[in-house]
Protein backbone atom coordinates (compact mmCIF):
# COMPACT_ATOMS: atom_id res chain seq x y z
CA UNK A 1 0.00 0.00 0.00
CA UNK A 2 2.88 2.58 1.31
CA UNK A 3 4.44 1.85 -2.76
CA UNK A 4 1.02 2.79 -4.45
CA UNK A 5 0.75 5.47 -2.39
CA UNK A 6 4.23 6.52 -3.44
CA UNK A 7 3.75 5.63 -6.96
CA UNK A 8 0.56 7.92 -7.08
CA UNK A 9 2.38 11.03 -5.49
CA UNK A 10 5.31 10.51 -8.09
CA UNK A 11 2.75 9.68 -11.06
CA UNK A 12 0.80 13.44 -9.58
CA UNK A 13 3.90 15.70 -9.48
CA UNK A 14 5.65 13.88 -12.41
CA UNK A 15 2.51 15.15 -14.73
CA UNK A 16 2.28 18.36 -13.28
CA UNK A 17 6.21 19.17 -13.89
CA UNK A 18 5.40 17.89 -17.59
CA UNK A 19 2.42 20.43 -17.61
CA UNK A 20 4.04 22.94 -15.90
CA UNK A 21 7.50 22.19 -18.87
CA UNK A 22 4.40 22.05 -21.53
CA UNK A 23 3.00 24.91 -20.67
CA UNK A 24 6.45 27.19 -20.33
CA UNK A 25 7.40 25.77 -23.64
CA UNK A 26 3.90 26.11 -25.16
CA UNK A 27 4.64 30.01 -24.30
CA UNK A 28 7.59 30.44 -25.20
CA UNK A 29 6.90 28.59 -28.99
CA UNK A 30 3.56 30.45 -29.63
CA UNK A 31 6.25 33.85 -29.15
CA UNK A 32 8.80 32.09 -31.51
CA UNK A 33 6.07 30.62 -34.19
CA UNK A 34 4.26 34.68 -34.31
CA UNK A 35 8.03 36.53 -34.61
CA UNK A 36 9.14 33.25 -36.94
CA UNK A 37 6.26 33.36 -39.07
CA UNK A 38 5.43 37.17 -39.38
CA UNK A 39 9.08 37.35 -40.22
CA UNK A 40 9.84 34.18 -42.30
CA UNK A 41 7.80 32.97 -45.31
CA UNK A 42 6.06 29.98 -45.51
CA UNK A 43 8.33 27.99 -47.69
CA UNK A 44 11.51 28.98 -45.08
CA UNK A 45 8.64 27.73 -42.61
CA UNK A 46 8.38 24.09 -44.64
CA UNK A 47 12.05 23.42 -45.39
CA UNK A 48 12.57 23.59 -41.66
CA UNK A 49 9.50 20.99 -40.80
CA UNK A 50 10.41 18.97 -43.84
CA UNK A 51 13.62 18.60 -42.47
CA UNK A 52 12.83 17.73 -39.19
CA UNK A 53 10.46 15.34 -40.33
CA UNK A 54 13.48 13.68 -42.67
CA UNK A 55 15.80 13.54 -38.91
CA UNK A 56 12.58 11.96 -37.05
CA UNK A 57 12.93 9.21 -39.32
CA UNK A 58 16.58 8.88 -38.16
CA UNK A 59 15.36 8.74 -34.55
CA UNK A 60 13.43 5.59 -35.16
CA UNK A 61 16.53 3.43 -35.82
CA UNK A 62 18.30 5.36 -33.01
CA UNK A 63 18.09 2.29 -30.01
CA UNK A 64 15.48 -0.14 -31.56
CA UNK A 65 13.86 0.22 -28.33
CA UNK A 66 16.17 -0.53 -25.98
CA UNK A 67 15.66 2.64 -23.85
CA UNK A 68 12.00 1.55 -23.47
CA UNK A 69 13.04 -1.77 -22.41
CA UNK A 70 15.46 -0.61 -19.62
CA UNK A 71 11.96 1.21 -18.38
CA UNK A 72 9.67 -1.42 -18.69
CA UNK A 73 11.62 -4.14 -17.48
CA UNK A 74 11.27 -4.63 -13.75
CA UNK A 75 14.99 -4.87 -12.44
CA UNK A 76 18.08 -3.31 -14.10
CA UNK A 77 21.72 -4.78 -14.50
CA UNK A 78 24.69 -3.05 -15.69
CA UNK A 79 24.96 -5.33 -18.25
CA UNK A 80 21.39 -4.34 -19.47
CA UNK A 81 22.87 -0.25 -19.64
CA UNK A 82 26.04 -1.15 -21.66
CA UNK A 83 24.54 -2.85 -23.94
CA UNK A 84 21.84 -0.69 -24.98
CA UNK A 85 24.70 2.27 -24.93
CA UNK A 86 27.00 0.47 -26.72
CA UNK A 87 24.30 -0.68 -28.85
CA UNK A 88 23.11 2.58 -29.75
CA UNK A 89 25.74 4.46 -30.19
CA UNK A 90 27.01 1.78 -32.79
CA UNK A 91 23.49 2.69 -34.91
CA UNK A 92 23.56 6.53 -34.34
CA UNK A 93 27.00 6.67 -36.02
CA UNK A 94 26.41 4.88 -38.67
CA UNK A 95 23.06 6.36 -39.31
CA UNK A 96 25.02 9.87 -39.13
CA UNK A 97 27.23 8.53 -41.54
CA UNK A 98 24.86 7.45 -44.11
CA UNK A 99 22.90 10.82 -43.42
CA UNK A 100 26.08 13.18 -44.16
CA UNK A 101 26.36 10.76 -47.66
CA UNK A 102 23.40 11.20 -48.54
CA UNK A 103 23.54 15.52 -47.62
CA UNK A 104 23.80 16.48 -51.34
CA UNK A 105 21.31 13.63 -52.69
CA UNK A 106 18.55 15.57 -50.14
CA UNK A 107 19.77 18.87 -51.20
CA UNK A 108 19.27 18.50 -54.89
CA UNK A 109 15.95 16.19 -54.35
CA UNK A 110 14.40 19.05 -52.23
CA UNK A 111 16.12 22.09 -53.93
CA UNK A 112 17.30 23.45 -51.04
CA UNK A 113 18.89 26.36 -50.68
CA UNK A 114 22.64 26.50 -48.92
CA UNK A 115 21.63 26.86 -45.79
CA UNK A 116 18.81 24.48 -46.20
CA UNK A 117 21.84 21.82 -46.37
CA UNK A 118 23.67 22.98 -43.50
CA UNK A 119 20.72 23.42 -41.32
CA UNK A 120 20.17 19.25 -42.50
CA UNK A 121 23.88 19.05 -40.88
CA UNK A 122 23.11 20.47 -37.95
CA UNK A 123 19.96 18.68 -37.18
CA UNK A 124 22.47 15.89 -37.46
CA UNK A 125 24.93 16.56 -35.09
CA UNK A 126 22.27 17.97 -32.79
CA UNK A 127 20.71 14.35 -33.46
CA UNK A 128 24.07 12.64 -31.87
CA UNK A 129 24.00 15.10 -28.79
CA UNK A 130 21.14 14.34 -27.81
CA UNK A 131 21.27 10.74 -27.94
CA UNK A 132 23.81 11.10 -25.50
CA UNK A 133 20.86 11.96 -23.13
CA UNK A 134 19.27 8.61 -22.93
CA UNK A 135 20.50 6.47 -20.19
CA UNK A 136 20.64 9.44 -17.52
CA UNK A 137 16.95 9.96 -18.84
CA UNK A 138 16.30 6.50 -18.78
CA UNK A 139 17.65 6.43 -14.57
CA UNK A 140 15.10 8.88 -13.97
CA UNK A 141 11.60 8.10 -15.42
CA UNK A 142 12.28 4.37 -13.81
CA UNK A 143 12.03 6.22 -10.62
CA UNK A 144 9.00 8.88 -12.15
CA UNK A 145 11.21 11.45 -11.21
CA UNK A 146 10.13 13.41 -14.48
CA UNK A 147 10.61 16.99 -12.63
CA UNK A 148 14.37 16.77 -13.30
CA UNK A 149 13.55 15.98 -17.01
CA UNK A 150 11.27 18.77 -17.23
CA UNK A 151 14.11 21.19 -15.53
CA UNK A 152 16.34 19.84 -18.78
CA UNK A 153 13.58 20.32 -21.06
CA UNK A 154 12.71 23.87 -19.59
CA UNK A 155 16.34 25.38 -20.40
CA UNK A 156 16.64 23.74 -23.47
CA UNK A 157 12.98 25.37 -24.62
CA UNK A 158 14.35 28.38 -23.15
CA UNK A 159 18.19 28.48 -25.19
CA UNK A 160 16.36 27.20 -28.36
CA UNK A 161 13.24 29.66 -28.40
CA UNK A 162 15.30 32.89 -27.50
CA UNK A 163 18.19 32.14 -29.67
CA UNK A 164 15.69 31.47 -32.59
CA UNK A 165 13.78 34.83 -31.82
CA UNK A 166 16.67 36.43 -31.74
CA UNK A 167 18.68 35.56 -34.63
CA UNK A 168 15.13 36.02 -37.10
CA UNK A 169 14.55 39.27 -35.52
CA UNK A 170 18.73 40.24 -36.91
CA UNK A 171 17.70 38.60 -40.05
CA UNK A 172 19.52 35.35 -40.05
CA UNK A 173 16.55 33.47 -42.10
CA UNK A 174 16.88 30.18 -41.99
CA UNK A 175 20.13 30.16 -40.36
CA UNK A 176 18.50 30.79 -37.11
CA UNK A 177 17.61 27.24 -37.09
CA UNK A 178 21.00 26.55 -37.50
CA UNK A 179 22.42 28.16 -34.04
CA UNK A 180 18.99 27.20 -32.35
CA UNK A 181 19.26 23.50 -32.64
CA UNK A 182 22.93 23.13 -31.80
CA UNK A 183 22.91 25.62 -28.79
CA UNK A 184 19.62 23.60 -27.50
CA UNK A 185 21.22 20.27 -27.94
CA UNK A 186 24.53 21.14 -26.21
CA UNK A 187 22.48 22.49 -23.41
CA UNK A 188 20.54 19.77 -22.80
CA UNK A 189 23.46 16.79 -22.98
CA UNK A 190 25.56 19.27 -19.91
CA UNK A 191 22.34 19.77 -17.68
CA UNK A 192 21.43 16.22 -18.06
CA UNK A 193 24.69 14.98 -16.82
CA UNK A 194 24.87 16.84 -14.12
CA UNK A 195 21.26 16.18 -12.71
CA UNK A 196 21.33 12.05 -13.14
CA UNK A 197 25.41 11.64 -13.47
CA UNK A 198 26.70 8.63 -15.25
CA UNK A 199 30.08 7.62 -16.42
CA UNK A 200 29.53 6.35 -20.14
CA UNK A 201 30.85 2.57 -20.33
CA UNK A 202 31.00 0.71 -23.68
CA UNK A 203 30.53 -3.57 -23.80
CA UNK A 204 27.79 -5.83 -25.33
CA UNK A 205 26.39 -9.00 -23.41
CA UNK A 206 24.23 -10.93 -25.86
CA UNK A 207 22.25 -12.84 -23.34
CA UNK A 208 21.14 -9.27 -21.99
CA UNK A 209 20.84 -7.68 -25.27
CA UNK A 210 18.94 -10.65 -26.59
CA UNK A 211 16.33 -9.97 -23.76
CA UNK A 212 15.79 -6.33 -23.76
CA UNK A 213 15.18 -7.05 -27.57
CA UNK A 214 12.54 -9.08 -27.40
CA UNK A 215 11.21 -6.19 -26.27
CA UNK A 216 12.43 -3.85 -27.71
CA UNK A 217 11.98 -4.85 -31.68
CA UNK A 218 8.56 -4.90 -31.60
CA UNK A 219 8.35 -1.40 -29.95
CA UNK A 220 10.25 0.05 -32.05
CA UNK A 221 8.66 -1.59 -35.01
CA UNK A 222 5.24 -0.06 -33.88
CA UNK A 223 7.09 3.36 -33.35
CA UNK A 224 8.86 3.33 -36.53
CA UNK A 225 5.26 2.44 -38.39
CA UNK A 226 3.88 5.57 -36.31
CA UNK A 227 6.86 7.68 -37.80
CA UNK A 228 6.26 6.12 -41.49
CA UNK A 229 3.10 7.14 -41.09
CA UNK A 230 3.08 11.08 -39.83
CA UNK A 231 6.78 12.23 -40.83
CA UNK A 232 7.76 10.06 -43.57
CA UNK A 233 4.31 11.60 -45.27
CA UNK A 234 5.23 15.11 -45.00
CA UNK A 235 8.05 14.31 -46.66
CA UNK A 236 6.24 12.66 -49.79
CA UNK A 237 3.86 16.09 -49.28
CA UNK A 238 7.00 18.32 -49.64
CA UNK A 239 7.64 16.87 -53.08
CA UNK A 240 3.68 16.62 -53.97
CA UNK A 241 2.09 20.09 -52.31
CA UNK A 242 5.49 21.87 -52.43
CA UNK A 243 6.83 24.10 -49.59
CA UNK A 244 4.27 26.63 -49.07
CA UNK A 245 1.64 23.50 -49.35
CA UNK A 246 3.70 21.77 -46.58
CA UNK A 247 4.23 25.39 -44.67
CA UNK A 248 0.28 25.28 -44.80
CA UNK A 249 -0.69 21.59 -43.50
CA UNK A 250 2.65 22.04 -40.80
CA UNK A 251 1.31 25.95 -39.70
CA UNK A 252 -2.68 23.92 -39.05
CA UNK A 253 -2.05 21.09 -37.37
CA UNK A 254 1.51 22.31 -34.91
CA UNK A 255 -1.80 24.45 -33.59
CA UNK A 256 -4.48 22.10 -33.54
CA UNK A 257 -2.22 19.80 -31.59
CA UNK A 258 -0.78 21.93 -29.54
CA UNK A 259 -3.78 21.00 -26.48
CA UNK A 260 -3.26 17.70 -27.05
CA UNK A 261 0.68 17.52 -26.87
CA UNK A 262 0.77 19.41 -23.69
CA UNK A 263 -1.90 17.52 -22.04
CA UNK A 264 -2.17 14.08 -23.67
CA UNK A 265 1.04 13.81 -24.20
CA UNK A 266 2.40 13.98 -20.94
CA UNK A 267 -0.29 12.14 -19.26
CA UNK A 268 1.04 9.21 -21.21
CA UNK A 269 4.52 9.92 -20.83
CA UNK A 270 3.96 8.93 -17.07
CA UNK A 271 1.84 6.55 -17.95
CA UNK A 272 4.40 3.85 -19.74
CA UNK A 273 6.38 4.06 -16.30
CA UNK A 274 3.58 3.86 -14.23
CA UNK A 275 1.49 1.24 -15.95
CA UNK A 276 4.35 -0.69 -16.08
CA UNK A 277 5.01 -0.84 -11.81
CA UNK A 278 1.43 -1.55 -11.62
CA UNK A 279 0.95 -4.02 -14.47
CA UNK A 280 0.04 -6.83 -11.84
CA UNK A 281 -2.74 -5.12 -10.55
CA UNK A 282 -5.28 -5.18 -13.50
CA UNK A 283 -7.79 -3.00 -11.03
CA UNK A 284 -5.45 -0.35 -10.23
CA UNK A 285 -4.46 -0.15 -13.95
CA UNK A 286 -8.54 0.27 -14.78
CA UNK A 287 -8.60 2.94 -12.75
CA UNK A 288 -5.78 5.00 -13.77
CA UNK A 289 -7.17 4.46 -17.36
CA UNK A 290 -10.81 5.86 -16.61
CA UNK A 291 -8.69 8.83 -14.58
CA UNK A 292 -6.77 9.77 -17.31
CA UNK A 293 -10.14 9.63 -19.41
CA UNK A 294 -12.01 11.60 -16.96
CA UNK A 295 -9.52 14.52 -16.44
CA UNK A 296 -8.12 14.34 -20.27
CA UNK A 297 -11.47 14.85 -21.03
CA UNK A 298 -12.46 17.94 -19.25
CA UNK A 299 -9.49 19.77 -20.20
CA UNK A 300 -9.46 19.20 -23.62
CA UNK A 301 -13.09 18.93 -24.86
CA UNK A 302 -13.67 22.71 -24.25
CA UNK A 303 -10.20 23.86 -24.95
CA UNK A 304 -10.35 22.51 -28.55
CA UNK A 305 -13.30 23.84 -28.94
CA UNK A 306 -12.24 27.57 -28.07
CA UNK A 307 -9.41 26.84 -30.47
CA UNK A 308 -11.93 26.48 -33.86
CA UNK A 309 -13.82 30.02 -32.41
CA UNK A 310 -10.55 32.07 -31.84
CA UNK A 311 -8.17 30.77 -34.48
CA UNK A 312 -10.03 32.73 -37.30
CA UNK A 313 -9.70 36.01 -35.18
CA UNK A 314 -6.22 35.57 -34.08
CA UNK A 315 -5.28 35.24 -37.52
CA UNK A 316 -6.41 38.36 -38.29
CA UNK A 317 -5.30 40.66 -35.16
CA UNK A 318 -1.92 39.70 -35.24
CA UNK A 319 0.08 41.40 -37.64
CA UNK A 320 0.86 39.86 -41.26
CA UNK A 321 -0.67 36.87 -39.91
CA UNK A 322 -3.35 36.77 -42.48
CA UNK A 323 -1.22 35.28 -44.98
CA UNK A 324 -1.73 31.65 -42.91
CA UNK A 325 -5.74 32.40 -43.53
CA UNK A 326 -5.69 29.66 -46.56
CA UNK A 327 -4.52 26.76 -43.77
CA UNK A 328 -7.89 27.76 -41.46
CA UNK A 329 -10.12 24.87 -43.29
CA UNK A 330 -7.25 22.72 -42.75
CA UNK A 331 -6.73 23.89 -38.90
CA UNK A 332 -10.58 23.00 -38.51
CA UNK A 333 -10.08 19.10 -40.03
CA UNK A 334 -6.83 19.05 -37.76
CA UNK A 335 -8.54 19.81 -34.46
CA UNK A 336 -11.54 17.63 -34.95
CA UNK A 337 -8.93 14.91 -35.53
CA UNK A 338 -6.96 15.97 -32.31
CA UNK A 339 -9.58 15.29 -30.44
CA UNK A 340 -10.23 11.89 -31.65
CA UNK A 341 -6.78 10.83 -30.81
CA UNK A 342 -7.08 11.71 -27.22
CA UNK A 343 -9.23 8.39 -27.34
CA UNK A 344 -6.38 6.64 -29.25
CA UNK A 345 -3.41 7.51 -28.32
CA UNK A 346 -3.15 6.87 -24.59
CA UNK A 347 -3.96 3.49 -25.21
CA UNK A 348 -0.99 2.78 -27.57
CA UNK A 349 1.15 3.42 -24.64
CA UNK A 350 -1.28 1.55 -22.21
CA UNK A 351 -0.81 -1.69 -24.17
CA UNK A 352 3.42 -1.14 -24.31
CA UNK A 353 3.69 -1.08 -20.86
CA UNK A 354 1.77 -4.05 -20.18
CA UNK A 355 4.44 -5.60 -22.74
CA UNK A 356 1.96 -6.09 -25.37
CA UNK A 357 3.44 -4.44 -28.00
CA UNK A 358 2.11 -6.86 -30.63
CA UNK A 359 -1.01 -5.14 -30.46
CA UNK A 360 0.39 -1.83 -30.82
CA UNK A 361 2.09 -2.77 -33.88
CA UNK A 362 -0.73 -4.41 -35.48
CA UNK A 363 -2.89 -1.10 -35.16
CA UNK A 364 0.18 0.71 -36.16
CA UNK A 365 0.99 -1.56 -39.72
CA UNK A 366 -2.93 -0.81 -40.25
CA UNK A 367 -2.97 2.85 -39.35
CA UNK A 368 0.50 3.67 -41.83
CA UNK A 369 -1.18 1.04 -45.04
CA UNK A 370 -4.39 3.10 -44.74
CA UNK A 371 -2.31 6.38 -44.64
CA UNK A 372 -0.13 5.63 -47.49
CA UNK A 373 -3.14 4.35 -49.87
CA UNK A 374 -5.44 6.79 -49.15
CA UNK A 375 -2.98 10.12 -48.71
CA UNK A 376 -1.91 10.09 -52.39
CA UNK A 377 -4.84 9.53 -53.79
CA UNK A 378 -6.85 11.72 -51.62
CA UNK A 379 -3.98 14.67 -51.77
CA UNK A 380 -5.01 13.93 -56.04
CA UNK A 381 -8.01 14.50 -55.66
CA UNK A 382 -8.39 17.36 -52.80
CA UNK A 383 -5.16 18.16 -52.98
CA UNK A 384 -3.97 20.48 -49.50
CA UNK A 385 -7.69 19.13 -47.95
CA UNK A 386 -6.20 15.30 -49.33
CA UNK A 387 -3.83 15.17 -45.77
CA UNK A 388 -5.35 16.41 -42.82
CA UNK A 389 -8.74 14.24 -44.29
CA UNK A 390 -6.82 11.03 -44.09
CA UNK A 391 -5.54 12.09 -40.61
CA UNK A 392 -9.32 12.67 -39.58
CA UNK A 393 -10.33 9.08 -40.60
CA UNK A 394 -7.43 7.52 -38.94
CA UNK A 395 -8.48 8.99 -35.83
CA UNK A 396 -11.95 8.15 -35.79
CA UNK A 397 -10.82 4.14 -35.65
CA UNK A 398 -10.36 4.97 -32.29
CA UNK A 399 -13.34 2.75 -30.81
CA UNK A 400 -11.72 -0.29 -32.38
CA UNK A 401 -8.53 0.24 -29.90
CA UNK A 402 -10.68 0.73 -26.91
CA UNK A 403 -12.47 -2.23 -27.64
CA UNK A 404 -8.96 -4.27 -27.56
CA UNK A 405 -7.90 -2.31 -24.45
CA UNK A 406 -11.54 -3.57 -22.58
CA UNK A 407 -10.36 -7.06 -23.24
CA UNK A 408 -7.03 -7.00 -21.35
CA UNK A 409 -8.38 -4.45 -18.48
CA UNK A 410 -11.77 -3.88 -17.65
CA UNK A 411 -12.50 -0.32 -17.25
CA UNK A 412 -15.63 2.31 -18.57
CA UNK A 413 -15.16 3.90 -21.18
CA UNK A 414 -18.17 5.91 -21.37
CA UNK A 415 -18.67 6.88 -17.70
CA UNK A 416 -15.39 9.37 -17.45
CA UNK A 417 -16.45 11.40 -20.41
CA UNK A 418 -20.41 11.45 -20.66
CA UNK A 419 -20.64 14.88 -18.93
CA UNK A 420 -17.81 16.57 -19.97
CA UNK A 421 -19.08 15.53 -23.81
CA UNK A 422 -22.28 16.55 -22.75
CA UNK A 423 -21.22 19.83 -21.47
CA UNK A 424 -19.60 21.54 -24.81
CA UNK A 425 -22.79 21.62 -26.89
CA UNK A 426 -24.38 24.45 -24.44
CA UNK A 427 -21.04 25.61 -24.54
CA UNK A 428 -20.53 25.51 -28.55
CA UNK A 429 -24.03 27.21 -28.84
CA UNK A 430 -23.52 29.97 -26.28
CA UNK A 431 -19.83 30.67 -28.06
CA UNK A 432 -21.89 30.36 -31.91
CA UNK A 433 -24.21 33.18 -30.95
CA UNK A 434 -21.52 35.33 -29.38
CA UNK A 435 -19.41 35.45 -32.15
CA UNK A 436 -22.28 36.15 -34.49
CA UNK A 437 -23.73 38.62 -33.10
CA UNK A 438 -21.12 40.64 -31.36
CA UNK A 439 -19.86 43.44 -33.83
CA UNK A 440 -17.11 44.63 -31.72
CA UNK A 441 -13.47 45.02 -32.70
CA UNK A 442 -11.54 41.64 -33.13
CA UNK A 443 -9.88 41.77 -29.52
CA UNK A 444 -13.10 42.28 -27.75
CA UNK A 445 -14.60 39.70 -29.96
CA UNK A 446 -11.95 37.37 -28.92
CA UNK A 447 -12.05 37.33 -25.70
CA UNK A 448 -15.80 37.40 -25.25
CA UNK A 449 -16.18 34.43 -27.47
CA UNK A 450 -13.97 32.39 -25.53
CA UNK A 451 -14.76 33.77 -21.53
CA UNK A 452 -18.62 32.94 -22.40
CA UNK A 453 -17.58 29.63 -23.82
CA UNK A 454 -15.67 28.98 -20.45
CA UNK A 455 -18.25 30.21 -18.00
CA UNK A 456 -21.28 28.06 -19.93
CA UNK A 457 -19.30 25.09 -19.45
CA UNK A 458 -18.20 25.28 -15.86
CA UNK A 459 -21.71 26.24 -15.01
CA UNK A 460 -23.11 22.89 -16.80
CA UNK A 461 -20.44 20.97 -15.18
CA UNK A 462 -21.40 22.82 -11.38
CA UNK A 463 -25.43 23.18 -11.38
CA UNK A 464 -26.24 20.72 -14.15
CA UNK A 465 -24.00 17.81 -13.36
CA UNK A 466 -22.96 18.62 -9.75
CA UNK A 467 -19.56 18.61 -10.54
CA UNK A 468 -17.45 19.99 -7.25
CA UNK A 469 -14.59 21.38 -9.56
CA UNK A 470 -12.52 22.13 -6.40
CA UNK A 471 -12.41 19.02 -5.44
CA UNK A 472 -11.76 17.31 -8.13
CA UNK A 473 -8.53 20.08 -8.54
CA UNK A 474 -8.04 19.48 -4.18
CA UNK A 475 -7.62 15.18 -5.25
CA UNK A 476 -5.15 15.77 -8.04
CA UNK A 477 -3.03 18.35 -5.43
CA UNK A 478 -3.25 15.85 -2.30
CA UNK A 479 -3.06 12.80 -4.26
CA UNK A 480 -0.31 11.20 -1.48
Amino acid sequence: MTELKNIKSKTVWSAFSLFFQSGYSAFLGLVANLVLTIILSPKIFGIYITLLSMISFLNYFSDIGLAASLIQKKELAEEDIKSTFTTQQILIISLITIGFVFGPFVKKFYQLPTDGLYLYWALLISFFISSLKTIPSVFLERQIKYQKIVFVQVMESTVFYLAIIIFALTGFGLRSFIYSVLLRAVTGLVLIYIISPWMPKLGISKRNLKELLSFGIPFQASSFLALFKDDLIILFLGKVVGFEGVGYIGWAKKWAETPIRIVMDNVTKVLFPVVSRLQDNKAKVGQVIEKILYYQTAILAPTLLIAIFIMPKLVYVIPKYTKWAPALPLFYIFVASSFLVTYLAPFINFFNALGKVKISFSFMLIWTVIVWILTPIFTKLFGLYGFPIVHLIISSTFGFVVIVAKKIIPFNFFKPISIFITSIFPMALAMYIINSRLSSSLIISLFSVSLTGGLVYIIFLKYIFKLDIAKNINYLLNRQ
